[in-house]
């Protein structure tokens, strides 16, 4: 199951914000948004992303957060359900 979360942030918390989001692990995708709602950046984050394939992504930020006041991140997390307990009225041996 996939939740997604929104947050809004300055330019100088952004590079902050998308670090803290990738060590949490359980990030799919983050989207990037100006203040006006259009999508900026958009990127997937899979299982096992290797710090080759982050560098740009850094790179992209950094230079997006030197253009942006005011942005939006909507981040898709992958959300484990928990199976509910199974009750039974058998007596225990």
């Amino acid at each position: 199951m996939t939740t997604k979360e929104t947050f809004s942030i300055n330019s100088e918390s952004l590079m902050a914000k998308i670090k803290e989001l990738i060590k949490e692990g359980n990030v799919t995708r983050i989207i990037i948004s100006d203040k006006m709602g259009k999508d900026l950046l958009n990127f997937p984050l899979t299982v096992g992303v290797f710090g080759v394939l982050i560098a740009p992504m850094f790179a992209a930020v950094g230079a997006l957060a030197a253009i942006v006041t005011e942005c939006t991140i909507t981040v898709e997390r992958e959300v484990t359900e928990e199976p509910e307990e199974i009750k039974t009225d058998a007596k225990p041996l």
